[in-house]
Protein backbone atom coordinates (compact mmCIF):
# COMPACT_ATOMS: atom_id res chain seq x y z
CA UNK A 1 0.00 0.00 0.00
CA UNK A 2 1.43 3.31 -0.88
CA UNK A 3 1.44 5.85 1.80
CA UNK A 4 0.99 9.38 1.08
CA UNK A 5 1.54 12.18 3.47
CA UNK A 6 -0.57 15.33 2.76
CA UNK A 7 1.27 18.69 3.67
CA UNK A 8 -1.26 21.54 4.66
CA UNK A 9 0.09 24.75 5.78
CA UNK A 10 -2.89 25.57 7.95
CA UNK A 11 -4.92 23.05 9.65
CA UNK A 12 -6.48 25.64 12.08
CA UNK A 13 -9.81 26.70 12.34
CA UNK A 14 -9.11 29.59 9.83
CA UNK A 15 -7.32 27.66 7.39
CA UNK A 16 -7.55 24.11 5.92
CA UNK A 17 -10.18 23.03 9.17
CA UNK A 18 -12.61 25.33 8.65
CA UNK A 19 -15.19 23.42 7.74
CA UNK A 20 -14.33 20.49 9.64
CA UNK A 21 -12.93 18.66 7.07
CA UNK A 22 -14.43 19.54 3.43
CA UNK A 23 -11.98 21.31 1.68
CA UNK A 24 -9.09 20.61 -0.69
CA UNK A 25 -6.57 18.32 1.56
CA UNK A 26 -9.75 16.46 2.65
CA UNK A 27 -10.92 16.30 -1.13
CA UNK A 28 -7.83 14.77 -2.03
CA UNK A 29 -7.19 12.19 0.84
CA UNK A 30 -10.56 11.15 0.27
CA UNK A 31 -10.25 10.69 -3.19
CA UNK A 32 -6.93 9.28 -2.37
CA UNK A 33 -8.17 6.21 -0.45
CA UNK A 34 -10.96 5.46 -2.81
CA UNK A 35 -7.61 4.20 -4.67
CA UNK A 36 -6.55 2.08 -1.70
CA UNK A 37 -3.62 4.86 -0.66
CA UNK A 38 -3.07 5.04 3.41
CA UNK A 39 -3.22 8.97 4.10
CA UNK A 40 -1.72 11.00 6.41
CA UNK A 41 -2.52 14.53 6.49
CA UNK A 42 0.68 16.99 8.55
CA UNK A 43 -0.24 20.67 9.40
CA UNK A 44 0.85 23.78 11.79
CA UNK A 45 -2.14 24.46 14.20
CA UNK A 46 -1.80 27.75 16.00
CA UNK A 47 -3.45 27.11 19.64
CA UNK A 48 -5.33 30.54 19.77
CA UNK A 49 -7.31 29.02 16.91
CA UNK A 50 -7.23 25.58 17.41
CA UNK A 51 -8.31 21.81 14.95
CA UNK A 52 -11.36 21.99 14.00
CA UNK A 53 -11.94 18.88 12.32
CA UNK A 54 -14.75 15.90 12.10
CA UNK A 55 -13.16 13.78 9.50
CA UNK A 56 -11.67 11.00 10.85
CA UNK A 57 -10.50 8.42 8.16
CA UNK A 58 -6.96 9.87 7.77
CA UNK A 59 -4.58 10.23 10.22
CA UNK A 60 -4.69 13.88 11.03
CA UNK A 61 -1.31 14.98 12.91
CA UNK A 62 -0.86 18.66 14.24
CA UNK A 63 1.95 20.33 14.74
CA UNK A 64 0.75 22.89 17.41
CA UNK A 65 2.50 26.64 16.83
CA UNK A 66 2.65 29.11 19.73
CA UNK A 67 3.73 32.80 19.81
CA UNK A 68 7.25 31.92 19.64
CA UNK A 69 6.76 29.14 16.87
CA UNK A 70 4.93 31.53 14.40
CA UNK A 71 7.75 33.47 13.43
CA UNK A 72 11.24 32.52 12.30
CA UNK A 73 13.33 31.64 13.78
CA UNK A 74 10.96 29.70 16.37
CA UNK A 75 9.19 28.63 13.36
CA UNK A 76 12.12 26.53 12.03
CA UNK A 77 11.66 24.18 15.19
CA UNK A 78 8.11 23.94 13.88
CA UNK A 79 9.29 22.79 10.82
CA UNK A 80 11.65 20.63 12.05
CA UNK A 81 9.19 18.69 13.97
CA UNK A 82 7.01 18.72 10.98
CA UNK A 83 9.66 16.98 9.06
CA UNK A 84 10.32 14.23 11.25
CA UNK A 85 7.13 13.33 11.51
CA UNK A 86 6.41 12.55 7.88
CA UNK A 87 6.33 9.31 6.80
CA UNK A 88 4.92 8.16 3.60
CA UNK A 89 6.05 7.11 0.56
CA UNK A 90 4.71 10.28 -1.38
CA UNK A 91 4.57 13.66 -0.19
CA UNK A 92 2.06 15.82 -1.18
CA UNK A 93 2.25 19.48 -0.72
CA UNK A 94 -1.13 21.59 -0.40
CA UNK A 95 -0.65 24.94 -1.56
CA UNK A 96 2.05 26.70 -3.10
CA UNK A 97 3.51 28.03 0.29
CA UNK A 98 7.28 27.87 1.87
CA UNK A 99 5.51 26.08 4.32
CA UNK A 100 3.67 23.49 2.55
CA UNK A 101 6.19 22.87 -0.90
CA UNK A 102 9.30 24.31 0.97
CA UNK A 103 9.15 21.05 3.53
CA UNK A 104 8.12 18.76 0.88
CA UNK A 105 11.23 19.81 -1.03
CA UNK A 106 13.52 19.57 2.03
CA UNK A 107 12.25 16.32 2.38
CA UNK A 108 12.59 15.42 -0.89
CA UNK A 109 16.77 16.23 -0.76
CA UNK A 110 16.67 14.30 2.89
CA UNK A 111 15.04 11.16 1.85
CA UNK A 112 14.44 10.94 -2.08
CA UNK A 113 11.03 10.27 -1.72
CA UNK A 114 8.44 12.53 -4.66
CA UNK A 115 6.45 15.19 -3.98
CA UNK A 116 3.15 16.26 -5.25
CA UNK A 117 2.35 19.45 -5.78
CA UNK A 118 -1.42 20.44 -5.25
CA UNK A 119 -1.88 24.09 -6.32
CA UNK A 120 -5.41 25.36 -4.90
CA UNK A 121 -5.14 29.31 -5.26
CA UNK A 122 -2.60 31.50 -6.50
CA UNK A 123 -1.25 32.71 -3.42
CA UNK A 124 0.01 36.26 -4.36
CA UNK A 125 -3.42 36.88 -5.97
CA UNK A 126 -3.99 38.34 -2.05
CA UNK A 127 -1.35 40.76 -2.58
CA UNK A 128 -1.60 42.05 -6.36
CA UNK A 129 -0.52 39.12 -7.93
CA UNK A 130 2.51 40.00 -10.64
CA UNK A 131 2.38 44.10 -9.49
CA UNK A 132 3.71 43.08 -5.88
CA UNK A 133 7.25 44.42 -5.48
CA UNK A 134 9.08 44.35 -2.23
CA UNK A 135 10.99 47.52 -2.20
CA UNK A 136 12.15 48.34 1.55
CA UNK A 137 14.02 51.47 2.93
CA UNK A 138 17.25 50.29 4.67
CA UNK A 139 15.55 51.14 8.12
CA UNK A 140 12.36 49.27 6.88
CA UNK A 141 14.51 46.08 5.49
CA UNK A 142 15.79 46.37 9.41
CA UNK A 143 12.35 46.65 11.20
CA UNK A 144 11.12 43.80 8.98
CA UNK A 145 13.97 41.33 9.96
CA UNK A 146 14.58 42.42 13.51
CA UNK A 147 11.36 43.13 15.22
CA UNK A 148 9.31 40.06 17.27
CA UNK A 149 6.22 40.55 14.36
CA UNK A 150 8.38 41.39 11.21
CA UNK A 151 7.34 41.32 8.17
CA UNK A 152 10.11 39.01 7.08
CA UNK A 153 9.66 36.57 9.82
CA UNK A 154 6.38 35.65 8.65
CA UNK A 155 6.97 32.12 6.81
CA UNK A 156 4.26 32.96 4.25
CA UNK A 157 5.48 36.53 3.29
CA UNK A 158 4.62 37.36 0.03
CA UNK A 159 8.32 37.94 -0.61
CA UNK A 160 8.84 33.60 0.03
CA UNK A 161 5.48 32.99 -1.61
CA UNK A 162 6.73 35.21 -4.89
CA UNK A 163 10.47 33.28 -4.26
CA UNK A 164 8.38 29.63 -4.29
CA UNK A 165 6.96 30.14 -7.35
CA UNK A 166 10.11 29.49 -8.84
CA UNK A 167 10.13 26.13 -7.53
CA UNK A 168 7.36 24.55 -9.05
CA UNK A 169 9.45 22.75 -11.45
CA UNK A 170 10.88 20.47 -8.75
CA UNK A 171 7.90 19.28 -7.96
CA UNK A 172 7.16 15.46 -9.33
CA UNK A 173 3.43 16.44 -10.48
CA UNK A 174 1.50 19.25 -9.79
CA UNK A 175 -2.34 19.12 -9.62
CA UNK A 176 -4.47 22.17 -10.06
CA UNK A 177 -8.38 22.73 -10.49
CA UNK A 178 -8.81 25.36 -12.40
CA UNK A 179 -7.51 26.58 -15.93
CA UNK A 180 -6.10 29.52 -14.99
CA UNK A 181 -3.92 27.93 -12.00
CA UNK A 182 -3.03 25.65 -15.22
CA UNK A 183 -1.95 28.16 -17.41
CA UNK A 184 0.27 29.72 -15.68
CA UNK A 185 1.90 26.70 -13.78
CA UNK A 186 1.25 23.51 -15.87
CA UNK A 187 0.64 20.44 -13.87
CA UNK A 188 -2.62 18.21 -14.25
CA UNK A 189 -6.01 19.17 -13.94
CA UNK A 190 -7.80 17.64 -11.17
CA UNK A 191 -11.23 19.57 -10.48
CA UNK A 192 -12.82 20.02 -7.18
CA UNK A 193 -14.87 16.81 -6.28
CA UNK A 194 -18.18 16.08 -4.20
CA UNK A 195 -18.70 13.38 -1.99
CA UNK A 196 -22.40 12.57 -4.01
CA UNK A 197 -23.51 9.89 -1.98
CA UNK A 198 -23.15 11.82 0.92
CA UNK A 199 -25.13 14.99 -1.00
CA UNK A 200 -28.01 12.96 -2.67
CA UNK A 201 -30.72 14.99 -2.81
CA UNK A 202 -32.74 11.93 -2.81
CA UNK A 203 -31.82 11.58 1.32
CA UNK A 204 -33.76 14.37 2.40
CA UNK A 205 -37.24 16.73 1.88
CA UNK A 206 -36.58 19.91 1.27
CA UNK A 207 -39.75 21.03 2.88
CA UNK A 208 -38.53 19.06 6.50
CA UNK A 209 -35.35 20.56 6.35
CA UNK A 210 -36.27 24.31 5.84
CA UNK A 211 -38.91 23.47 8.87
CA UNK A 212 -35.95 22.07 11.21
CA UNK A 213 -34.13 25.31 10.25
CA UNK A 214 -36.12 27.93 10.79
CA UNK A 215 -36.88 28.84 7.08
CA UNK A 216 -39.85 27.65 6.16
CA UNK A 217 -41.75 30.94 5.54
CA UNK A 218 -39.17 32.02 3.47
CA UNK A 219 -38.07 31.68 -0.65
CA UNK A 220 -34.38 31.18 0.11
CA UNK A 221 -31.05 31.82 -1.66
CA UNK A 222 -28.36 30.38 0.03
CA UNK A 223 -24.67 30.75 0.17
CA UNK A 224 -23.36 27.67 1.84
CA UNK A 225 -19.49 29.70 2.54
CA UNK A 226 -17.59 32.17 4.12
CA UNK A 227 -18.60 35.72 2.73
CA UNK A 228 -15.92 38.04 1.54
CA UNK A 229 -16.01 41.12 -0.70
CA UNK A 230 -14.73 39.71 -3.50
CA UNK A 231 -17.65 36.71 -3.24
CA UNK A 232 -20.03 38.93 -4.45
CA UNK A 233 -22.74 38.71 -1.40
CA UNK A 234 -23.46 42.38 -1.58
CA UNK A 235 -24.56 41.72 -5.07
CA UNK A 236 -27.14 39.02 -4.17
CA UNK A 237 -28.04 41.59 -1.09
CA UNK A 238 -28.78 44.38 -3.54
CA UNK A 239 -30.77 42.29 -5.58
CA UNK A 240 -32.89 41.15 -2.77
CA UNK A 241 -33.17 45.17 -1.90
CA UNK A 242 -34.52 45.89 -5.30
CA UNK A 243 -36.94 43.40 -5.85
CA UNK A 244 -38.15 43.96 -2.55
CA UNK A 245 -40.41 40.86 -1.85
CA UNK A 246 -40.57 40.43 1.72
CA UNK A 247 -40.85 36.35 1.47
CA UNK A 248 -37.20 36.33 0.06
CA UNK A 249 -33.86 35.91 2.19
CA UNK A 250 -30.48 35.01 1.91
CA UNK A 251 -29.45 32.12 3.96
CA UNK A 252 -25.65 32.70 4.85
CA UNK A 253 -24.35 29.15 6.58
CA UNK A 254 -21.21 29.12 8.70
CA UNK A 255 -19.98 32.74 8.02
CA UNK A 256 -16.33 34.29 7.72
CA UNK A 257 -13.72 33.22 10.03
CA UNK A 258 -11.59 36.02 9.14
CA UNK A 259 -12.92 39.14 10.30
CA UNK A 260 -16.22 41.17 11.24
CA UNK A 261 -17.04 41.09 7.55
CA UNK A 262 -20.58 39.13 8.30
CA UNK A 263 -21.91 41.76 11.08
CA UNK A 264 -20.80 44.90 8.41
CA UNK A 265 -23.36 42.92 6.05
CA UNK A 266 -25.80 42.43 8.34
CA UNK A 267 -25.39 46.14 9.82
CA UNK A 268 -26.73 47.03 6.09
CA UNK A 269 -28.79 44.45 4.95
CA UNK A 270 -29.92 42.84 7.92
CA UNK A 271 -33.39 42.32 6.88
CA UNK A 272 -32.54 40.30 4.13
CA UNK A 273 -30.11 37.75 5.84
CA UNK A 274 -30.60 34.84 8.18
CA UNK A 275 -27.54 33.33 9.19
CA UNK A 276 -26.69 29.63 10.09
CA UNK A 277 -24.12 28.59 12.10
CA UNK A 278 -21.14 26.45 10.82
CA UNK A 279 -22.12 22.97 10.85
CA UNK A 280 -20.02 19.41 10.10
CA UNK A 281 -19.63 18.28 6.75
CA UNK A 282 -21.89 15.72 6.76
CA UNK A 283 -24.92 18.03 8.09
CA UNK A 284 -24.66 20.51 5.09
CA UNK A 285 -26.61 18.21 2.93
CA UNK A 286 -29.58 18.34 4.86
CA UNK A 287 -29.30 22.32 5.24
CA UNK A 288 -28.53 22.70 1.44
CA UNK A 289 -31.47 20.71 1.08
CA UNK A 290 -33.33 23.59 2.48
CA UNK A 291 -32.21 25.98 -0.50
CA UNK A 292 -34.83 27.08 -3.67
CA UNK A 293 -31.55 28.52 -4.85
CA UNK A 294 -27.90 28.14 -4.31
CA UNK A 295 -26.07 31.75 -5.28
CA UNK A 296 -22.60 31.71 -6.37
CA UNK A 297 -21.66 35.38 -7.32
CA UNK A 298 -18.03 35.59 -7.38
CA UNK A 299 -16.66 38.75 -8.53
CA UNK A 300 -14.18 39.46 -11.19
CA UNK A 301 -11.46 39.32 -9.22
CA UNK A 302 -7.26 38.05 -9.42
CA UNK A 303 -8.15 35.44 -6.56
CA UNK A 304 -11.81 34.39 -7.48
CA UNK A 305 -10.41 33.55 -11.43
CA UNK A 306 -7.78 31.08 -9.71
CA UNK A 307 -10.81 29.61 -6.87
CA UNK A 308 -13.19 26.55 -7.90
CA UNK A 309 -16.22 27.26 -5.54
CA UNK A 310 -16.65 24.59 -3.23
CA UNK A 311 -20.51 26.03 -2.50
CA UNK A 312 -20.92 25.60 -6.77
CA UNK A 313 -20.80 21.82 -6.55
CA UNK A 314 -22.86 21.57 -2.88
CA UNK A 315 -25.76 22.69 -5.27
CA UNK A 316 -25.13 20.91 -7.98
CA UNK A 317 -24.70 17.58 -5.92
CA UNK A 318 -27.95 18.93 -4.02
CA UNK A 319 -29.64 19.12 -7.63
CA UNK A 320 -30.79 22.94 -6.84
CA UNK A 321 -30.99 25.85 -9.41
CA UNK A 322 -28.30 27.76 -9.53
CA UNK A 323 -27.39 31.65 -9.90
CA UNK A 324 -23.40 31.89 -10.67
CA UNK A 325 -21.20 34.43 -12.12
CA UNK A 326 -19.34 34.16 -15.40
CA UNK A 327 -16.30 34.61 -13.41
CA UNK A 328 -12.92 31.87 -13.91
CA UNK A 329 -14.03 28.29 -14.54
CA UNK A 330 -17.63 28.17 -13.20
CA UNK A 331 -19.16 28.38 -16.83
CA UNK A 332 -17.21 25.76 -17.67
CA UNK A 333 -18.38 23.94 -15.00
CA UNK A 334 -21.55 24.41 -14.57
CA UNK A 335 -22.25 24.10 -18.55
CA UNK A 336 -25.50 24.25 -19.34
CA UNK A 337 -27.56 23.38 -16.00
CA UNK A 338 -27.51 26.57 -13.85
CA UNK A 339 -28.06 30.22 -14.82
CA UNK A 340 -24.86 32.35 -15.54
CA UNK A 341 -25.09 36.48 -14.95
CA UNK A 342 -22.24 38.86 -15.40
CA UNK A 343 -20.20 39.68 -12.52
CA UNK A 344 -21.27 42.76 -10.14
CA UNK A 345 -24.69 43.04 -11.88
CA UNK A 346 -27.43 42.66 -8.85
CA UNK A 347 -29.93 43.79 -11.73
CA UNK A 348 -28.86 40.34 -13.43
CA UNK A 349 -29.31 38.53 -10.06
CA UNK A 350 -32.22 40.16 -9.31
CA UNK A 351 -34.00 38.94 -12.77
CA UNK A 352 -32.79 35.32 -12.60
CA UNK A 353 -34.27 35.22 -9.15
CA UNK A 354 -37.77 36.12 -10.76
CA UNK A 355 -37.12 33.92 -13.83
CA UNK A 356 -36.48 30.66 -11.13
CA UNK A 357 -39.12 31.51 -9.24
CA UNK A 358 -41.94 32.21 -11.54
CA UNK A 359 -41.11 28.55 -13.13
CA UNK A 360 -39.68 26.48 -10.67
CA UNK A 361 -40.48 23.24 -12.20
CA UNK A 362 -38.07 24.21 -14.80
CA UNK A 363 -35.61 25.55 -12.55
CA UNK A 364 -35.38 22.37 -10.63
CA UNK A 365 -34.99 20.05 -14.00
CA UNK A 366 -32.20 22.02 -14.42
CA UNK A 367 -30.74 20.93 -10.94
CA UNK A 368 -31.46 17.70 -11.87
CA UNK A 369 -29.21 17.97 -15.00
CA UNK A 370 -26.46 19.53 -12.71
CA UNK A 371 -26.39 16.58 -10.15
CA UNK A 372 -25.86 14.55 -13.34
CA UNK A 373 -23.17 16.71 -14.43
CA UNK A 374 -21.41 16.36 -10.59
CA UNK A 375 -21.58 13.05 -10.61
CA UNK A 376 -20.10 12.57 -14.00
CA UNK A 377 -17.09 14.96 -13.68
CA UNK A 378 -16.77 16.74 -9.97
CA UNK A 379 -17.27 13.58 -7.77
CA UNK A 380 -15.10 12.24 -5.69
CA UNK A 381 -14.75 9.15 -7.70
CA UNK A 382 -13.95 11.59 -10.64
CA UNK A 383 -11.08 13.01 -8.60
CA UNK A 384 -9.67 8.89 -7.52
CA UNK A 385 -9.57 7.99 -11.39
CA UNK A 386 -7.44 10.97 -12.14
CA UNK A 387 -5.26 10.35 -9.09
CA UNK A 388 -4.81 6.81 -10.04
CA UNK A 389 -3.21 7.97 -13.04
CA UNK A 390 -0.61 10.20 -11.70
CA UNK A 391 0.05 7.52 -8.86
CA UNK A 392 0.57 4.61 -11.31
CA UNK A 393 -1.58 2.22 -9.07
Amino acid sequence: MVKISIIASDLSSGGAGRWGGAVRPFLLSQALKKIGCDVEILGFVDITSPINITQTEVSIIPIYTEYTKKYYPGFLISAKELLEKISGDIIYAYKLKPSSLGLALIKKIQTSCPVFLDIDDWELSWHGGDNWKYRPSIKQLARDILKPEGALRQPDHPFYLKCVQNLVSKSDQVTLHNQFLKKRFGGTYLPNGKDTTLFDPNKYVPEESRVKYGLSNYRILMFPGAPRPYKGVEDVLIALENLNQSDLRLVIVGGSPYDNYDQQLIKKWGDWIIKIPKHPPDIMPEIVAAAHIIVVPQRNHLATQAQFPLKLLDGMAMAKPIIATKVGDIPKIIGDTGYLVEPSSPEQIAAKTKLIFNDLIAANFKGIKARERCVKYYSIDAMATILSDLIKI
